[in-house]
């Protein structure tokens, strides 16, 4: 099939990939700017642009997708389809009307939940037990359009954001060869999105990082796996800013005992045990056993070899 393909961070790479080792003919590729990066502004490509360029395929990177001059090339190419992988700008119908088979986007959730910016991290945070993949046509609205395929996962115990991102990625490649197939055949199945059952999964931002103590563990342990490895979760130790990037529930009960251990008022936020692998933080309900971290200025680390070289006592508190 002659496509265009639109994407850009790391997430659209393998859908890219599969689509050439299928044997698609890519027109091609289209991503964002290339953005300048340190003190020194220099000009780095997105994933996709690299991976395009190490497959000598044309690129393109258009400020704006509706300016008329790109929506000419697209109409001169005239591809069969525009596959579409978090592209990072909305199309606008004079592109979407412009293939044979339309415009086919492979979205990170099982659709309608969790439409929007975020929902690889959103389906960690929220305490999802599976999510998945979905392949539609799209349409004027945020993710509204027709569902093709889905492909379902499930959400592992201790997954992190970045361990969904990875795996759904993968399964983002897969998809799509398949949805083509269906589609060039005759046989791909439009399924009406019930907009009753969406939900809209918001842009990550670093604040929504900051640990408030005061909740549940479980809550807690949730969001610092989901905002795992970015914006990551954070908590102050001695006014400095310490993210937190792998924690273990400790229950109720156990909280308790800890805090009766240790002789301490158990406040949310106070450490209430250590060990030589961990130190524990009181939260609103249980606590968080902390194993993985990383204090401003100093390198991420397993907390044992952060408390080789930092002092950690009960009573403490952090934030």
């Amino acid at each position: 099939m002659k496509l265009v393909y639109m994407g850009t961070p790391d997430f659209a790479v393998n859908t890219l990939e599969a689509l050439i080792a299928a044997g698609h003919e890519i027109s091609l590729v289209v991503t964002q700017p290339d953005k300048s990066k340190g003190r020194s502004k220099k000009l780095v490509y997105s994933p996709v642009k690299e991976c395009a360029l190490a497959h000598d395929l044309p690129v393109a990177q258009p400020a704006k997708a509706r300016d008329e001059e790109f929506v000419k090339v697209i109409k001169e190419i005239n591809p069969d389809a525009i596959v579409v992988v978090a592209f990072g700008q909305i199309l606008p119908e004079s592109i979407l009307n412009v293939p044979k088979y339309g415009c086919i986007n492979v979205h990170a959730s099982l659709l309608p939940a969790y439409r929007g910016a975020a929902p690889i991290q959103w389906a960690v945070i929220d305490g999802l037990k599976e999510t998945g993949v979905t392949t539609m046509y799209m349409d004027k609205g945020l993710d509204t359009g027709d569902i093709i395929d889905q492909k379902v996962i499930t959400i592992n115990a201790d997954e992190t954001g970045g361990s969904l991102f990875d795996r759904l990625a993968v399964l983002g490649g897969e998809i799509i060869v398949e949805t083509l197939d269906k589609i060039e055949k005759g046989v791909a199945i439009r399924t009406k999105q019930d907009d009753s059952k969406s939900n809209y999964a918001k842009m990550l931002t670093k604040d929504m990082g900051s640990i408030d103590f005061s909740r549940d563990a479980e809550e807690l342990e949730r969001l610092i796996r989901g905002l795992n490895p970015w914006p990551s979760a954070f908590t102050a130790l001695s006014d400095k800013l310490l993210k937190i990037y792998q924690a273990e529930v400790i229950a109720e009960e156990t909280a308790l005992d800890m805090i009766a251990k240790a002789n301490v008022d158990g406040s949310n936020g106070q450490v209430i045990a250590v060990d030589k692998k961990s130190f524990t933080v009181r939260c609103g309900n249980g606590a968080l056993r902390v194993f993985n971290l990383q204090l401003e200025g100093k390198k991420r680390m397993d907390t044992a070899a952060f408390l080789l070289g930092y002092k950690i006592e009960t009573g403490l508190n952090l934030g």
